[in-house]
């Protein structure tokens, strides 16, 4: 006796056909780049449509300081980044940046803004750039979330940098046995 495979084992790849938010500043974005990925025949609409269908966790957000590390020697360009920008109060002076993103956070605005900067929404670069020349296409670290250390090798093995899920976090939780030789062993 087999087993009763769902569509005789094969699963077709799933793909979002719509945007996740319920945001209608978000459902009209993504039908404005759906006509323009449809009319402009350019991969940069498409791919930002892609990202505006993604759920949140993947949009990511980006700080100031690394988008004038990203930015450094493309200067006249466009950065665009479908999430968040965060500021970053270590950077003292960043040069003139022209930002595209779905939100900027208060300060990051002001701090862009006062160094001759320019923010932009997704609405204005299409008007500027409808086949996205001269962007530049940004995201930010969507492992850097503290949900997503929890995957990978499980903790406590050899080279493994994955949170251990616990209770507690003092000295003698998932720090002592096998790590000190004091504690029965260490590996």
């Amino acid at each position: 006796m087999g087993i009763d495979l769902k569509a005789g084992g094969r699963v077709k790849k799933t793909q979002s056909k719509r945007t996740r938010s319920t945001n209608p500043y978000r459902i009209l974005l993504s039908k404005l780049y759906t006509f323009l990925g449809r009319r402009t025949n350019s991969s940069f609409n498409e791919t930002v449509l892609h990202r505006l269908k993604m759920a949140r966790r993947f949009q990511a957000p980006i700080s100031v300081s690394r988008l004038v590390q990203f930015m450094n020697g493309k200067e006249g360009k466009i950065a665009a980044v479908v999430g968040t920008v965060t500021d970053d109060t270590r950077v003292l002076k960043i040069p003139k940046l022209t930002v595209c993103a779905l939100r900027f956070t208060e300060t990051a605005r002001k701090h862009i803004e006062k160094y001759g900067g320019e923010c932009l929404t997704f609405d204005q670069l299409a008007l500027r750039a409808p086949k996205g020349s001269n962007v530049v296409l940004l995201r930010g670290k969507t492992k850097a979330r503290i949900q997503e250390k929890y995957f990978g090798r499980a903790p406590g093995l050899p080279k493994s940098t994955s949170r251990p899920r616990v209770q507690s976090k003092g000295r003698k939780f998932e720090k002592a046995r096998g790590r000190r030789a004091s504690r029965a062993y260490k590996a």
